[in-house]
């Protein structure tokens, strides 16, 4: 069983995790020397707070933990010009006092989290280094987490953010947020992380809790602060729209006892009715752009859902058609398995199954739960066997304890 304390504690040190690090990054200008001194306050912050208590303001106390940290390990290196300068940063950050120190918060920090989401995104590091290091600086997910998003060894992993991280220090990339067209040209890649941040949130990969609140809100409070930065850009106002209609339903998605409730067995008045109007405002000033994209095909889709009373008053025959477009805009496998649903909810499960069982969709989607637990599903709908066998490799396959409940309360089901 889990710890109540222990757990509100890693939460707490999980949540501030972002701002930390945005904070020293704009004070050091260096992301590896602020992510090992944000490392270090957290297990500091991890092991006094068990014994302490958690203080009032536990993000203050954080940063200026991380803050000593890093000036012990400035003052442990050779004192170049370099960390000379940084040094005198920080010593003159810790010389305010707490009134200043919380007025630098409110605006200070909303440039910070956004230049450094658009350093780890520099052009001179690979799209792959580029989204791993920004979920692991904005996100705060665990290495071994980005690990598993990219299907590589942890070690691996490790490296690959070492060498960004060198490469970063030596090529002297500035965290700042670059100038219009600069700005553009990363734009895709800042949206696929926020992407992959959300997603993680939205459907937490391995642990205890199916839903992790804290990487939904860093999320939506980053595309907040995009769309506030790129008003004209039509892809932006999309995604945060797909984000608040997502996470409208967060309520309902779980029980008390933390298991999952399917979409279909919601108690749609749990729905959070202000984010779905912030969420139609900002798919309707997306739409006004004229300039149509994927972003917005999925908020589309998630908006349908959130005008429907019920599953079955929901509008398939259209969320069929915006993701039948969203395949020919994005062909992922992950789109058509999320086609093969939808065709399954319009047409029948045998019609979903067939697009599921494509020979090429079977081999790209061997190793993803998700594809086995829908296959599962239109299975188990049939009355066909093989539900059984699906059913059990999407329990191999997840480190969700909530998911690992579903699927096993599902298999003891077809068995009983």
């Amino acid at each position: 069983m889990v710890d109540p304390v222990n757990h509100r504690i890693e939460q707490l040190v999980r949540d501030e995790w972002p701002k930390l690090v945005a904070t020293l990054v704009g004070e050091l200008g260096d992301l590896g020397l602020a992510e090992d001194a944000a490392q270090d306050a957290a297990e500091v912050a991890l092991r006094r707070w068990l014994d302490d208590g958690i203080p009032d303001r536990p993000g203050a106390w954080i940063t200026t933990v991380a803050r000593r940290r890093a000036v012990d390990r400035i003052r442990r290196e050779k004192l170049g010009q370099e960390k000379a300068a940084q040094l005198a940063r920080l010593q003159a950050r810790m010389a305010i006092n707490d009134g200043a120190e919380a007025g630098h918060g409110a605006n200070m920090l909303r440039d910070e989290q956004l230049a450094l989401i658009f350093g780890c995104c520099h052009p001179a590091l690979s799209v792959e280094a580029q989204i791993a290091l920004t979920l692991r600086a904005v996100g705060g997910l665990t290495t071994a987490e980005i690990a598993r998003g990219f299907v590589v060894p942890e070690p691996t992993m490790a490296q690959r953010l070492v060498r960004a991280k060198r490469k970063i220090a030596t090529a002297a990339i500035p965290f700042r947020i670059p100038d219009d067209a600069e700005l553009l040209s990363r734009l895709g890649v800042v949206h696929h992380v926020l992407y992959l941040i959300f997603n993680e949130g939205y459907v937490a990969s391995r642990g205890h809790d199916h839903v992790r609140d804290d990487l939904t809100a860093e999320a939506i409070r980053l595309s907040r602060l995009l769309a506030t930065l790129l008003n004209d850009d039509a892809e932006t106002h999309g995604q945060l729209a797909l984000f608040l209609f997502i996470e409208s339903r967060r309520p309902a998605r779980t029980d008390a006892a933390g298991d999952i409730v399917l979409l279909a067995d919601q108690d749609r008045s749990l729905w959070d009715r202000h984010l779905i109007a912030e969420a139609s405002a900002a798919l309707e000033r997306a739409m006004a752009l004229a300039s149509p994209g994927p972003y917005q095909l999925e908020a589309a889709i998630n908006g349908l859902h959130a005008e429907a009373a019920s599953e079955v008053d929901t509008d398939w025959a259209q969320i069929v058609l915006l993701y039948r477009e969203l395949s020919r805009r994005r062909p992922t496998p992950v789109t058509t398995l999320n086609l093969a649903v939808a065709v399954a909810l319009a047409g029948g499960p045998a019609a979903g199954l067939e697009l599921l069982d494509a020979p090429d969709l079977a081999a790209e989607l061997a190793e993803y739960r998700y594809y086995h637990s829908a296959r599962a599903d239109l299975l188990r709908r049939l009355d066909d066997p093989a539900a059984g066998d699906a059913y059990r490799r999407a329990l191999q396959l997840t480190d969700s304890e909530p998911e690992r409940r579903f699927l096993a309360q599902r298999l003891d089901q077809l068995t009983s």
